[in-house]
């Protein structure tokens, strides 16, 4: 990255940590060895693999037997989702979640949905991005069989109340799963405190590297395997484990934790109370309290989201205009127009999300170049259609 950019798009993925680096090189090198061997080489892995596992437990307050490690979060997503479905089939039939979950998410419920015969429910949100649990509580029926709800939204921030949502699926032997790689960087997770049966993790999200994630399995919870072959990670998850990866996102997950995040929220709100007072007919998208702690994001009327990026890309400030994995597509954000937004406004959406090394220096300047920008796409907005 260019030492002159201005990073703030840290919810689409982090810079790998220094630290994280330093931990992952030995496995890359000297310590190779398939931690499923038996030598003094590939005990070294394997010894890698059982400090990464008791580390990414103790981090969310479970047992090392409870992670399982994938390929990222879309694939623990799909195998929580997947898994839990085929193995409950002959208990029921119906899926809740709701209308803005992640891309990993939704697609997995319509295909089990579409090819399998599921039914599946999709929960709306109010204007915060909230789910209202006795909504959900009245979606359940005597064949549902799984609810999965993310802990934190990935484009607006919304903290969703989990704890509360799994007092009503807790007494209902309904299996609990949520989406946490919004969440992990900037919230302090317990699965116990939570109540969830299941939670998906990614690395990169965290200062750790890509391609790299876990799934917490709650000891008794049912899950069929959706990658076959060998017997690793307890036959949940076939495949020669991503040790390096894997000992990267423990690294990373403990580098987290040993933040201080009062720093983060207040730049934030900063960032969020400047823009709201020099940007006129700028509008604060999630909910204004209960957000992220790096989370800031907008809607600017009568100027395209993707023109502001433009403009700011090329006063080096680094931002998107939602999910990374919707990037490129015409359609208006599936998380802005299920809180109500219309479909023009929601294409004025723009997304800065700050990170452990953003300073107060680079916020306020920010806070100087975007008023400006805004002010002269609509200049060139008005004119290109005179009264």
């Amino acid at each position: 990255m260019d030492a002159e950019t201005i990073y703030l798009d840290h919810a689409a993925t982090t810079p790998v940590h220094p630290r994280v680096l330093e931990a992952m090189w030995p496995y890359f090198s000297q310590q190779f060895g398939n931690p499923s061997s038996r030598y003094p080489l590939a005990e070294q892995s394997r010894s890698g693999l059982d400090w990464a596992r008791q580390t990414v437990a103790s981090t969310i307050g479970a047992r090392p037997g409870e992670i399982v490690f994938t390929g990222g979060g879309s694939e623990s997503n799909n195998l929580a989702l997947q898994g839990v479905a085929f193995a409950r089939r002959a208990h029921g039939d119906h899926i809740i979640t709701t209308q803005i979950e992640h891309h990993a998410v939704l697609r997995t419920c319509e295909y089990l949905e579409r090819v399998h015969g599921f039914r599946v429910t999709y929960l709306p949100v109010d204007r915060h991005g909230l789910v209202d649990p006795q909504a959900l509580e009245r979606a359940l029926d005597e064949r549902t069989i799984l609810v999965s709800v993310m802990l934190a939204n990935n484009e607006i921030g919304t903290i969703q109340p989990l704890a509360e949502i799994a007092r009503l699926t807790r007494d209902r032997g309904i299996t609990l799963h949520t989406d946490a790689v919004q969440a992990l960087p900037t919230l302090n997770i317990d699965v116990n405190a939570l109540g969830v049966d299941l939670l998906t993790i990614s690395a990169h999200k965290c200062y750790g590297p890509k391609g790299v994630g876990a799934l917490y399995v709650r000891r008794g919870t049912p899950l069929l395997a959706q990658i076959y072959g060998g017997h690793q990670e307890r036959d949940r998850r076939a495949g020669t484990e991503n040790v390096a990866g894997i000992v990267g996102l423990a690294t990373a997950l403990q580098l987290v934790r040993s933040q201080d995040l009062g720093a983060l929220t207040v730049l934030r709100d900063h960032l969020i109370g400047g823009v709201l007072q020099r940007v006129p007919g700028a509008t604060l998208t999630g909910h204004p309290s209960l957000r992220l702690a790096g989370h800031a994001s907008f809607c600017f009327s009568g100027v395209a989201g993707e023109a502001v990026l433009v403009a700011l890309t090329d006063r080096g400030i680094a931002c998107s205009s939602g999910s990374a994995c919707a990037a490129g597509q015409s359609d208006p954000s599936h998380v802005l127009t299920a809180i109500g937004l219309p479909a023009e406004l929601a294409q004025t959406a723009v997304r800065l999300t700050l990170g452990l090394t953003n300073t107060p220096a680079q916020i306020e300047r920010v806070i100087e170049e975007l008023p400006e920008i805004v002010a002269a796409l609509r200049g060139v907005e008005q004119a290109s259609f005179p009264a």
